[in-house]
Order: structure tokens, then sequence, then C-alpha cells
């Protein structure tokens, strides 16, 4: 996979800085006043190997960054009428550390589709905008395919620990029950970032579909 890199703004109470924010797919990094930080989610970013930042520079809650504000904007490619437009997903992010929260603003030909102001995470973020978007618009990213779910969890993180099944598509479009698709778990190619879109993709099928290729444990569209 090619990284993909975004640019941005990184906000605490020692100040305000531009940032860029990459990703693999599945690892994110950034590097804030000198010191590099990655992690398998935006809520889990650390200060990578070696000398630990200096003092004062971070409110770091539990070792990863908090008590912070992440904001960038990243181009997403979506499906309208079957032809793929590069739209442009505005992401707000307030690490904070009791209640961290989230919005969305989704912009393609002047209009925008926005998530509710204070989300838990992308996954209900992402299912909130994909609600309200034209019935011939389909966001082309790994939160919205049909190849991807989670393993049932008490709880999520921010991001990430979306399960891709492209190189099990065959049984993972025939596992009907919750039992079934937890079996598959192990067989998964790897985990991503909701926001991440490979060439695999394959659009997730309406609720009206067959639901069993609906995605293990997706929100989806009411």
């Amino acid at each position: 996979m090619t990284d993909e890199s975004w640019a941005g703004w990184y906000r605490d109470r020692h100040g305000s800085e531009a940032v860029i924010l990459t990703t693999d797919g599945r690892q994110l990094r950034v590097r804030v006043r000198g010191t590099d930080f990655e992690g398998e989610s935006f809520d889990g970013l650390g200060p990578v190997a070696g000398p630990p930042p200096e003092a004062g520079l971070f409110d770091l809650a539990d070792g990863v960054l908090g008590d912070c504000v992440l904001e960038w904007d990243l181009p997403l490619p979506v499906l309208v009428a079957g032809t793929v437009r590069q739209a442009t997903l505005s992401c707000l992010l307030s690490l904070r550390r009791a209640d961290p929260d989230l919005y969305l603003a989704l912009h393609l030909d002047g209009a925008v589709y926005e998530s509710n102001r204070a989300e838990g995470d992308f996954a209900s973020a992402l299912a909130t905008i994909r609600r309200i978007l034209p019935p011939d618009m389909h966001l082309q990213i790994c939160a919205a395919c049909a190849l991807s779910g989670y393993l049932p969890a008490p709880a999520r993180r921010i991001s990430g620990g979306l399960g891709c099944f492209r190189d099990a598509k065959d049984a993972y479009r025939d596992a009907a029950e919750d039992t079934d698709l937890a079996a598959l778990w192990e067989r998964r190619t790897g985990l991503v970032q909701e926001i991440w879109s490979c060439r695999e993709f394959d659009p997730r099928p309406t609720a009206d579909s067959d639901p069993r290729q609906l995605g293990a444990f997706l929100p989806e569209p009411a």
C-alpha cells in the first residue's frame, strides 16, 4: 500500500502548529513539536521508540496524546451514479481525557453532508453521513466496503480495528451468523482505518439486499 498524507493542525493548551498526518491504512503517524507519534487509532497516538518528549510539551494521557485537538482535510473517493469522484472529508477530533468527540463533514460540488457534532468514533460518524447521502452516492472507503467488519467487543477505539477480508471474500460473504463471522476473524487480511480505500473495494449492499453481505457488526444506514 502507498502511504497517504493529510495536512492539518494540532492544538493544545501549549499552542498550535501545522502538522502532517500519515497512514498506510493501518498505522497512523504524526510529528508534533519535533516528536513523532504513531498508533493504530487516533486516540492511541504514542511517542515512537526513542528519547521521551521534553517535559511540559504535551499532556499525555496513559502515554498517548490527550487534551488536544486535531483538525485535517482528506480527499475521499465517492461513487456518484457509478462514477468515482473526489470529495473532501473535513475532520475535527477533540481528544479530551474523559469524553473524546469527533465531527466529520463531506464536501462535494458545493454540498456538505455532516455527522453529528460529537460522534464517538469514525464508524458512527461515517454511518451518520451515509444515512443522508443521495441514493446514487456511496463512500468508497473501508467502512462502506462489503468485505469489512468488526469483531464483537464491549467498546471500540475512535478509529481502526476494522477487519478487512479481501483475501477471504467467498468465506466472508457466505458467513450468515455472528458465530461464523467470529470464526473467520483469524482469516482477516489485516486491520484497517475506516477512512482507508483500496482497489479491491466492493460496495456494501443496501439493507434490502442479501443480509449476509451487509458486513459483520458494522453500523448500517437506517
